[in-house]
C-alpha cells in the first residue's frame, strides 16, 4: 500500500505562535548568539511551526 506524503507544514503540536516564539528566543539565549548545526535545524523547525501557528493577516489596501 502506498502512502502520499504531505508537503504542507504541520505544527508538531497545537501551540500558539507566542509559545513557539518564546521557545525560539530561549534557543537563542542558550546558544549565546551562535547556533550549532543541530540548533540551526531546531531553529528552522521552530520557525516553520511558528509560521503555521501565526495568525494570517490580509494585505494592506
Amino acid at each position: 500500500m502506498l502512502h502520499s506524503m504531505s508537503t504542507t507544514v504541520e505544527p508538531s503540536s497545537e501551540r500558539s505562535a507566542d509559545e513557539v516564539n518564546e521557545e525560539i528566543r530561549a534557543l537563542w539565549r542558550r546558544s549565546g548568539g551562535t547556533l550549532s548545526v543541530e540548533q540551526r535545524e531546531e531553529y528552522q523547525r521552530l520557525v516553520l511551526e511558528w509560521a503555521a501557528a501565526a495568525p494570517q493577516s490580509a494585505p494592506a489596501a
